[in-house]
């Protein structure tokens, strides 16, 4: 029977493109309060180049390589260069919506990776080197573990990985990239010396409320229908959402007063952490997962402290380890009445084995692979901008503009 174009389905995707798409500009914004005034104009841009960068690298390499004719479970064919026999009919991976709005939502998650991990390295990165090194990370590291887990054939979802909607693929590949970045470019001049307050912390509420509302096309298009499951899966990334701002409110309310920038970290925290089980779990599952999520980064951002490390914003700490946690959890809350797919909780502890060796292989390629080519470009083009543009900030000596007269 040839597979039909549903209409509803193709329209909720479509949508949930859009909404996937605004979450860089919202992260950019989210990322761009918490640095200083000068170097707002060049946090901004390192996200938003990004929907530029990897908007033509998918088109040309990166769908065929993520989603094409499988190689040994590690990396898809070329047979969709250039978005070749990516047409209007259905394709391989959803049989009621055009095989173009498939490819086209696969493009926003490739395209938010790679900007996720710039908190790492905000308001020092040389931007030539920043390019280049996404260009490099999204061929190399990111699509490879896209076809991994989401490719037909790919090795870790044949294994029985669960990642719904990208907690390998986006966030603990982005979390601990970043921590590998860091650890490569050094920290920024005058660290643990000079005072770096966020400039914006209304800007960072703003991106973190227009992640939350991205993050419905995030998780419930990744059901790719409009459905049950992806009512399901926007019912519990709003409540693991809500759970995990909460609980972050009062960790931070418990050790001075609640802060606003807290609360708000909170929220885009129990969003990364349910994003692998959103349509696995039930609401209450979510609940318990967000909640969890917020100790989890909270205490692993005073751990960083701890240790001196200038991993700018957190991305380490908010996206790898709540990311990790997901993870886990979804193997843990994982319910068969929701998606078939039973956890720990429903007699299959299996299944968390699964998900924690998954786990355990994503960390190590991502920081690996990251480690090195930072360590490459560094040799060939230097990572860092040099201390008097530093000090100067970034928006004037890396792009020549001033964000406030």
């Amino acid at each position: 029977m040839t597979p039909e174009i549903n209409p509803g389905d193709t329209a909720w995707i479509m949508i949930s493109t859009a909404l996937v798409l605004l979450m860089t500009p919202a992260l950019a914004f989210f990322y761009g309060g918490m640095v200083r005034k000068k170097n707002i104009l060049s946090t901004l841009n390192l996200s938003f180049i990004m929907m530029a960068l990897i908007g033509v690298q998918w088109v040309v390499i990166g769908y065929s390589l993520s989603f094409g004719a499988d190689h040994a479970g590690i990396i898809g064919g070329l047979d969709f260069v250039g978005f070749n026999l990516v047409g209007k009919t259905p394709g391989p991976y959803a049989e009621t919506i055009p095989h173009l709005a498939f490819a086209s939502f696969q493009m926003m998650f490739a395209v938010i990776t790679p900007a996720l991990i710039t908190g790492a390295f905000v308001e020092r990165v040389r931007f030539s080197a920043f390019l280049l090194f996404s260009l490099l990370w999204t061929t190399l590291v990111y699509d490879p573990l896209c076809h991994w887990v989401w490719g037909k054939g790919g090795w870790m979802g044949a294994m029985g990985a669960l990642d719904f909607a990208g907690g390998n693929v986006v966030h603990i590949a982005a979390g601990f990239s970043a921590l590998a970045f860091a650890l490569a470019i050094g920290p920024r001049k005058g660290f643990t010396i000079t005072t770096m307050e966020p400039h914006n912390i209304p800007f960072t509420v703003l991106g973190a409320g227009l992640l939350w509302v991205g993050w419905f096309g995030f998780n419930a298009g990744s059901s790719l229908a409009a459905d049950g499951l992806a009512a399901n899966a926007l019912v519990t990334t709003n409540t693991a959402a809500a759970s995990a701002a909460l609980v972050w409110g009062v960790l931070s309310w418990r050790e001075n007063r609640p802060s606003v920038m807290g609360i708000a970290t909170g929220a885009v925290v129990g969003l990364v952490a349910i994003t692998p089980g959103a349509g696995f779990v039930s609401p209450l599952g979510a609940l318990v997962i967000g909640a969890l999520a917020a100790p989890v980064s909270y205490y692993s951002i005073q751990f960083r402290q701890s240790k001196n490390l200038d991993e700018s914003l957190d991305v380490w700490a908010c996206h790898g380890m709540a990311g990790v946690w997901g993870a886990l959890a979804t193997g843990i809350f994982a319910d068969p009445a929701i998606n078939q797919a039973a956890g720990l909780f429903y007699g299959n502890p299996t299944q968390l084995l699964i998900q924690a060796v998954s786990v355990v292989v994503t960390i190590a390629y991502v920081s690996t692979m990251t480690f090195i080519l930072a360590r490459i470009i560094d040799a060939w083009l230097g990572l860092r901008v040099s201390g008097l543009a530093e000090e100067i900030g970034l928006d004037l000596s890396e792009h020549g503009e001033r964000a406030y007269s």
